[in-house]
């Protein structure tokens, strides 16, 4: 526990009101998207760089874990502080700072809701592609330490791909600057690189800039229903083959179909197999056509029934529908297991077919969606208590299988606690050696988000 003469020196830091030691409070910071809880010692909520930076030290001379926390929509239990310490919530820190429209970069702080800053530049005719599912409440500090992903990923990228230069506030209480405003920059090591998708272990990030796009002219959403999940999975890749780049497509099964519909109370598969939510954007001469091509593409693999979004609340619908998935499937069993897995293109049918080997092996409802157009399927093991054992072993051979077929164990939602102990099946002993040397040399006290990536 804190001494109460260091509760003092954070008060006098960030001010009475924004220290919290309450343990209802304390609660509230305590867990995230994995329902995975530990209560922090306190709650800071700084409102600078110089705020943090005195936290820090503060934290080194004393010897206390801080965790930085965005929204705590997190899927892998990084902002949960399971050694107690200090969350530092960055919730303060949410204002866009800037909109260059002629140099196309947008300057914000971390606590800026990812939604947020999409709608304010798509007001200016501009284009943020990076779009976590979470989008309407993730926080862009959060998709830095995660290198968020998303529905577009497969056009447009992920978070690193953006991400142009940071002001980060080092653990041991440096603040510096990494990176340029320029498209372009190779002065020294990419520490911008570094620190996005560190997970918070190496720095906080306290100012963002990010590169923008020009906002496409037009967007043409189709779904397509199959009667077979192979089926589904065999016209993703033919898709992706077809040279129309989507810049959005998804996968969703039956399990998944079923619990949205329940929990939107709505009919929206007429009982298929599964369903593909696919995406194209650009001049709407291009749209129109690449639109025709994969309709043509979805029917000639044995779709069910393809449907055209005719209209922004249609296309909305669809989208709700997807994005309502992760919550809707919490009605058919009281836990899951979330993993993010992700394979070659190409081999995702082989993929889908080894899970569901396994989940008839160990009687296990497995529920799987995701990007297929990346190849990273949101595998989710539904279990009640009594079978955290299977679903636990049915996580390890999901990773192998996945490693066997060129894959990784995350594309997306990062290592945190839920994946520490797989670690090592994918990396080799001196890859992990080398990551623990950085760590090392920038967090020597190991006070920055200890006990998440590495085990031990």
């Amino acid at each position: 526990m804190l001494k109460p003469s260091v509760l003092k020196e954070l008060r006098s830091v960030v001010g009475p009101a924004n220290i919290s030691t309450s343990p209802e409070e304390l609660v509230v910071y305590s867990y995230d998207a994995t329902q995975r809880e530990s209560l922090p010692w306190a709650v800071a909520r700084p409102r600078s760089s110089q705020e943090i930076s005195e936290i820090l030290r503060l934290a080194n001379r004393e010897r206390f874990p801080v965790v930085p926390r965005g929204a705590g929509s997190g899927m892998s239990g990084g902002s949960v502080p399971i050694q107690g310490g200090v969350v530092l919530s960055l919730e303060r820190m949410n204002h866009i700072l800037e909109i260059d429209e002629q140099d196309f970069i947008a300057v914000v702080e971390p606590g800026v809701v990812t939604g947020d800053l999409q709608r304010e530049v798509e007001s200016r005719g501009l284009f943020y592609p990076p779009d976590p599912a979470s989008n309407k409440f993730c926080t862009l500090g959060g998709n830095v330490a995660e290198c968020a992903g998303g529905l577009r990923a497969v056009k447009y990228g992920v978070t690193k791909d953006y991400v142009l230069g940071l002001e980060v506030v080092l653990p041991t209480g440096e603040i510096i600057t990494t990176g340029a405003r320029t498209v372009k920059s190779v002065a020294g090591y990419d520490l911008t690189k570094l620190i996005v998708g560190s997970e918070g272990t190496l720095g906080i990030a306290t100012r963002i800039t990010v590169k923008l796009l020009p906002l496409p002219e037009t967007v043409r959403t189709l779904a397509a229903f199959f009667s077979e999940v192979p089926i589904a999975a065999k016209t993703a890749s033919a898709i992706m083959a077809s040279g129309v780049l989507p810049r959005a497509l998804e996968f969703v099964d039956q399990a998944a179909l079923r619990a949205v519909e329940g929990y939107l109370k709505e009919d929206l598969s007429h009982g298929a197999a599964a369903m593909l939510l696919v995406e194209v954007d650009g001049p709407a001469e291009c749209t129109s056509r690449e639109a025709d091509r994969i309709a043509e593409i979805m029917m000639r693999s044995g779709a069910a029934r393809v449907n055209r979004a005719g209209s922004d609340s249609e296309r909305e619908q669809l989208w709700k529908a997807r994005r309502s998935i992760s919550p809707a499937l919490y009605t058919i069993k009281p836990k899951k297991l979330n993993e993010d897995i992700v394979v070659p293109r190409s081999r995702i049918a082989e993929s889908l077919q080894e899970i569901a080997a396994i989940a008839e092996r160990h009687g296990l409802l497995i529920v799987n969606f995701g990007h297929a157009g990346d190849g990273n399927i949101h595998t989710n093991i539904m279990y009640d208590e009594a079978d955290l054992t299977k679903a636990e072993t049915a996580v390890k051979e999901i990773f192998a299988a996945t490693l066997r077929l060129g894959g990784s164990i995350t594309g997306e939602h990062g290592i945190g606690l839920s994946k520490a102990a797989y670690l090592p099946m994918e990396l080799g002993p001196d890859a992990i050696s080398a990551m623990k040397r950085i760590k090392q040399a920038l967090d020597p006290n190991n006070i920055m988000n200890p006990g998440k990536i590495f085990l031990g």
